[in-house]
């Protein structure tokens, strides 16, 4: 696939992102694995095959995965009601707006929330980086963001809406990781372990920079109107939890294997991680009717707004982004997809039985500059392999 080659030179030296890998799998296999640019700016290491990424919302679907396992070991069901394993949500309330004062309006919500609530954005709880009145409750609360990595950074985010009757970005996966702590009995950490990263020989995926991989950790950036600057974010380190909407570090081979056991319907070089029918569960629309939105950017530094595929109706799978119609020269209907914040891309399309990686480590989020490399690499996968 010497076209990728070509574009991921090309992206740099064109200044669309300081570095990029991309890696792309079939059923068969690993078919490509690139990168080119550097991990820092002004540095003189290279971007590799195998540099460590904040993988930031990546992060959400091995959530997905996790709690599905603990769905197929009868720990959880899908409406499994969130208070009851964790009582502390009877706390949560609706957000009804502000009084004349700018007080917050709080109120009890009129539905119970379920896990599947949680993992889907469907509970209500929002991000204050695409939500207007999230941010506002923020500052006039003083509540932690849940970058914090503070457990009561959890009750700092009230619902937008009551549970199920909208599709919101938002924290309740990192609800849903306690969650699966509480019905396994074993922190989130040590059970994505055991049950996922171990079995599929993801050894460079882990919620701390570990030794082995701090060398190869990659600098952010963000692009300002004088070009790239370094720029500090990164979750947590040694948190109160670990939040499973952003905690993960990673690279791009052990992310693909991750895509790859999930092409192959839950097993990978002889490992079952989930059963065929939890895989079917995991990648099936589990939003009903309800539709994914844009998400309108409150932070334009940190990301451009929100909004795949805008030409169709986007469905919400387990832990992804569900297209319903295939796209021109790009992907099928069905694939799954999502992203982080620091533009660390992926897709599988389970109908033509490609998985692929984009790997690079600046802001804004979906900015035009990401757009290009993610568009570009895309077409050249499916002119590739079909």
């Amino acid at each position: 696939m010497k076209a990728l080659d070509k574009i991921l030179e090309t992206s740099v030296t064109e200044g669309r992102t300081p570095g990029v890998m991309v890696g792309v799998a079939t059923r068969d296999g690993v078919v490509y694995e690139g990168a080119a640019g550097a991990r820092a700016l002004g540095g003189d290491e290279k971007m590799t095959v195998d540099s460590v990424f904040r993988a930031f919302s990546m992060s959400k679907a091995v959530a997905a995965a996790a709690a599905a396992r603990a769905i197929e070991d009868g720990l959880l069901t899908l409406e499994t009601p969130v208070e009851e394993v964790l009582p502390e949500w009877k706390e949560v309330q609706v957000l009804d707006g502000f009084d004349a004062d700018g007080a917050p309006q709080l109120r009890a919500p009129k539905t119970r929330a379920t896990l599947r609530h949680l993992a889907t954005h469907t509970s209500g709880l929002v991000y204050e980086f695409w939500n207007a009145n999230q941010a506002k409750y923020m500052e006039a609360t003083g509540a932690p963001t849940i970058l914090s990595g503070l457990k009561t950074a959890l009750h700092s985010y009230p619902l937008a809406f009551d549970p199920g009757t909208r599709w919101d970005y938002g924290v309740g996966v990192d609800w849903l990781g306690q969650m699966i702590e509480a019905a396994a009995g074993q922190t989130i950490d040590v059970y994505c372990q055991e049950k996922i990263f171990d079995p599929l020989g993801m050894g460079d995926t882990r919620f701390e920079v570990e030794d082995h991989m701090r060398s190869r950790l990659v600098q952010a950036h963000m692009h300002t109107p004088d070009g790239w600057r370094p720029h500090e974010i990164a979750p947590p380190s040694d948190p109160e939890f670990y939040g499973m909407g952003h905690a993960l570090y990673s690279t791009g081979p052990d992310y693909l294997r991750f895509l790859r056991m999930l092409l192959m319907n839950g097993s990978l070089d002889g490992e079952l991680i989930l059963k065929p029918e939890t895989v079917a569960l995991f990648s099936a629309n589990q939003i009903g009717a309800l539709s994914v939105g844009k998400m309108v950017s409150t932070v334009p530094p940190l990301s451009a707004d929100v909004d795949f595929f805008p030409e169709q109706e986007n469905k919400f799978s387990l832990g992804c982004l569900v297209n319903t119609g295939d796209i021109e020269g790009k992907r099928r209907a069905g694939s799954q997809s999502w992203a982080g914040v620091l533009n660390t891309h992926y897709w599988f399309d389970p109908k033509a039985g490609v998985a692929c990686v984009i790997m690079m480590q600046h802001l804004p989020f979906v900015d035009a500059n990401c757009l290009a490399v993610y568009d570009a690499v895309e077409r050249a996968v499916y002119a590739e392999l079909g």
